[in-house]
């Protein structure tokens, strides 16, 4: 049992723009001035830099192209829908937005078991969607699989009898809290858990500020380092900055990584760095066009494959 992967996959876009239906509670969006063909090529640029820089650090990265047809304008993020597990399952997730939905695609897993993995079994959970009840994924749920705890925070994405039930499916043990953002004022709840922490192998990112409830706070806390994690914290600025939404991975040599956006990565002090460096080297790459219009960074773009091989 591992804790990090050393392959990801990650689908290329095609119609990559600001997608309106999920602007509505992702506060992490902004509307750019330019052309949504201009806007999907800066973001094709960004994709392709990226997988690049990762694949040159020795993690293997299947790359699946999108399609024109269904409109799927966030098919960059597919760790929403998809996650998959040691046992052979392929887990599949209800999506809040409607044409968020359209990214789930059969034909990926098809693509997974050309590349050697063993789809024993699919998890489908998407049937939630009728009754207007999502968890979107890792974007929701972030797994220490070694502890087998799984952590999220409630959202309009992230129903908790849901993540209860998958959390029983899979024998974790669920920690559960509301994290909140600052939106003109008010606080509002943050749309993904994977924004606001992220779980390595023996350390943990976090943005504690965002959990106002305090026992709330504590008992996050005291699970962390009950496991033994570090537990390094980031400001709310920092998280603007995508500086929680980072993933540990690493090379086929086993050397490993903290994958991130450089807004992530320039958000960082130094001694936020020099613990990071304790467990892994930080590979981080200009996302900038993908955050802005997307809502979303380096995490979201990665769908970890945990699958046995054949």
């Amino acid at each position: 049992m591992s804790q990090v992967t050393n392959t990801i996959l990650m689908v290329r876009p095609i119609s990559f723009r600001m997608n309106e239906q999920t602007a509505v509670n992702n506060y992490f969006q902004e509307d750019i001035d330019m052309m949504n063909e201009a806007i999907n090529a800066k973001a094709q640029k960004e994709f392709d830099t990226f997988v690049e820089k990762i694949r040159a650090a020795g993690i293997q990265v299947i790359t699946v192209q999108d399609t024109l047809k269904p409109d799927t304008p966030d098919s960059i993020f597919p760790n929403n829908w998809i996650s998959t597990h040691e046992d052979g399952t392929v887990t599949l997730y209800p999506m809040f937005a409607e044409n968020r939905r359209n990214e789930r695609r059969e034909d990926i897993l098809d693509v997974l078991e050309a590349n050697n993995f063993c789809v024993e079994n699919v998890m489908d959970y998407t049937s939630a969607e009728e009754e207007g009840i999502f968890l979107e994924g890792t974007g929701s749920i972030i797994l220490d699989r070694v502890h087998r705890k799984a952590y999220c925070a409630l959202s309009p994405r992230a129903d908790e009898d849901l993540f209860i039930e998958f959390c029983e499916d899979f024998e974790y043990f669920p920690v559960i809290f509301t994290a909140n953002q600052d939106v003109d004022g008010v606080r509002k709840p943050i749309y993904h858990t994977n924004v606001m922490m992220c779980v390595g192998d023996n350390f943990a990112v976090v943005c504690l500020d965002t959990i106002d409830d305090k026992k709330e706070r504590k008992n996050l806390v005291d699970h962390l380092k009950k496991d033994g994690k570090e537990i390094i914290v980031i400001s709310e600025t920092q998280m603007s900055n995508f500086a929680g939404n980072m993933l540990q991975a690493q090379s086929e040599t086993g050397e490993k990584y903290l994958i991130m956006s450089n807004s992530a990565h320039e958000s960082l002090h130094s001694n936020q760095i020099k613990s990071i460096e304790k467990y892994a080297t930080i590979l981080s790459s200009n996302l900038e066009t993908i955050e802005t219009c997307g809502g979303g960074s380096a995490r979201c773009m990665m769908a970890e494959i945990f699958l046995p091989k054949k």
